[in-house]
């Protein structure tokens, strides 16, 4: 176990959970990002720009599956005990939200590709086949509409953790931005 684990008394996420934590925050951010340019890019640009969205998403599912193999393995801190019942569960369930939009996004994505007969170069490093689906662009197209909608969806949300993040933080001083931090003091 990790000794910033132990030093405030095991509140304190492991490195690699915070490695994995801020590495998806970003990458996450970022390909919002090169999705809202490709949509604003003239339609010759937006293809190749799209190249990157697919790339850093099918990136974000593989760490992504090894956060969920890192969180099965090593012990999660319990909740700050002045949370009120609701900020738990809400807490709860915005994080499985978040590992469902993490692992249905990128994978609805390349669904949506492979109903227009492509698969997905990942960085010039492989490419993964198109799902054996056959070519239906309509279908295609829905999916990439409720890709769409589940990364807007996906917004919000980090929105609202952070907002919660922040208030529990800087208004409840109860530290819980430090957690997820390798510096400042969380308290239980």
């Amino acid at each position: 176990m990790s000794s910033l684990n132990t030093g405030a008394a095991g509140r304190r996420y492991s490195t690699g959970a915070m490695l994995f934590h801020w590495v998806i925050a970003i990458a996450v951010i970022v390909n919002w990002r090169i999705a809202e340019a490709a949509e604003h890019a003239p339609k010759a640009d937006a293809g190749a720009i799209m190249v990157n969205h697919k790339a850093l998403g099918i990136t974000i599912l593989i760490l992504t599956l090894g956060r969920l193999a890192w969180r099965l393995t090593h012990k999660v801190p319990p909740l700050p005990s002045n949370h009120a019942s609701w900020e738990k569960v809400l807490a709860r369930t915005v994080h499985i939200i978040f590992y469902v939009l993490l692992i249905g996004l990128p994978i609805g994505g390349w669904l949506a590709s492979s109903y227009f007969g492509k698969g997905v170069d990942v960085w010039g490093i492989f490419t993964l086949p198109a799902l054996p689906v056959g070519e239906d662009p309509a279908t295609g197209k829905a999916i990439f509409g409720l890709h769409g909608t589940g990364g807007e969806v996906f917004i919000y949300l980090i929105a609202l953790h952070i907002l919660g993040a922040l208030k529990h933080t800087f208004f409840d001083k109860d530290g819980t931005l430090w957690r997820m931090l390798p510096f400042g003091t969380p308290k239980g």
